[in-house]
């Protein structure tokens, strides 16, 4: 056993050890449970009593060497710049390229809305999502009973039957800009006003309790419904392609007098019929109208001298046709697989 020591000790001292590789190699080899120390401290309980002192001696001097040299080589390399490690390393080599996320299909839709209006002179404009009950239904002419006004479409944060008070809810439009903008300016002045909304609405394939609207006005003098519908055939030319139609078909809504909304053909199908138009041919994609004479005095604007039209358009059911989704809910169940397809349209 004292030969085998001696030579094992040899062997130990002459190791050229490079990496962290090698050295758990080492560590394996000698100092684990089956290795080769551990055999030789088995066979140590087998030896003669006349030997055991000087077999012991030898057995642990080796022991500390071998410890010794593990310790003393795992610093150095822990100390070192994984550079200097790594035998297989080639600066040669091209790096590896860091992958580039993509906007959302709503923000790409919601950009493209803004850049088309922007190019006929419309303005951007911001408002808050918790709005008061004047902003967002009286001076929009929402009479006290409209429906509108019930829990069934509205989230109330703060809901009040003082005279006094004023109700609070999370707001249903983008309308609710539209008032500030105009209680704040003299015409004339034309903005788009984008943001999202809520109404407490069954969730569908095609609705959903919050979506992205973009609302927009023009208030100037002699503005009529012929400026309006030309705008609006401006922008969906641009933003679908010449190739789409458009209707307008007589509707109401409180604040707009009159008041249409406008279908397109549908993208999905390309008029044929299909789930998303309802096999009809035809996506509705906006509210519009001429602003009713009372709002324009309700912003203290005179409707003697200036008259508008405003329109609302929801982004999201127009991003359906646009990118031809078959499910609303798709927009934001956040599925990176589904996401990423939309990398290539980064604007």
């Amino acid at each position: 056993m004292l030969d085998t020591i001696e030579q094992y000790l040899k062997e130990i001292k002459s190791l050229s050890i490079q990496n962290h590789e090698e050295l758990e190699k080492y560590r394996i080899e000698w100092l684990s449970k089956k290795g080769k120390l551990s055999v030789l401290f088995d066979a140590f309980k087998e030896t003669e009593p006349g030997l055991r002192k000087e077999i012991g001696k030898n057995l642990n001097i080796l022991k500390k060497e071998a410890e010794a040299n593990f310790q003393n080589l795992k610093e150095i390399f822990d100390n070192k710049p994984k550079a200097e490690n790594s035998k297989s390393l080639d600066l040669t080599l091209p790096g590896d390229m860091q992958k580039l996320g993509s906007r959302h299909p709503i923000s790409i839709l919601r950009k493209e809305v803004i850049d088309i209006f922007s190019r006929i002179g419309f303005v951007v404009a911001q408002g808050p999502e918790i709005e008061d009950d004047w902003h967002n239904f009286t001076a929009l002419n929402f009479p006290p009973e409209h429906p509108a006004r019930d829990m069934q479409d509205t989230f109330f944060i703060e809901k009040t039957d003082s005279a006094e008070g004023q109700n609070i809810a999370l707001r249903t439009h983008t309308s609710s800009v539209q008032i500030r903008y105009m209680e704040s300016r003299t015409p004339p002045f034309r903005a788009i006003m984008p943001g999202r909304v809520y109404r407490n609405e069954a969730i569908s394939s095609r609705s959903n309790c919050f979506f992205h609207q973009i609302e927009g006005l023009y208030v100037d003098k002699n503005v009529s419904f012929a400026d309006l519908k030309q705008t609006l055939f401006y922008f969906v030319q641009e933003l679908f392609g010449n190739q789409t139609e458009i209707r307008f078909r007589p509707s109401y809504f409180p604040f707009t007098e009159p008041s249409a909304e406008m279908d397109i053909t549908c993208q999905n199908c390309g008029g044929k019929g299909c789930s998303i138009c309802k096999h009809s041919g035809w996506v509705e994609i906006l509210g519009c109208g001429m602003i009713d004479p009372q709002v324009l005095l309700n912003c203290h604007i005179d409707p003697e001298i200036y008259s508008g039209f405003a329109f609302g358009l929801g982004i999201d059911r127009m991003a359906l046709n646009r990118f031809k989704v078959s499910d609303i809910r798709t927009f934001f169940e956040n599925d990176i697989r589904f996401l990423s397809q939309f990398s290539s349209l980064l604007v």
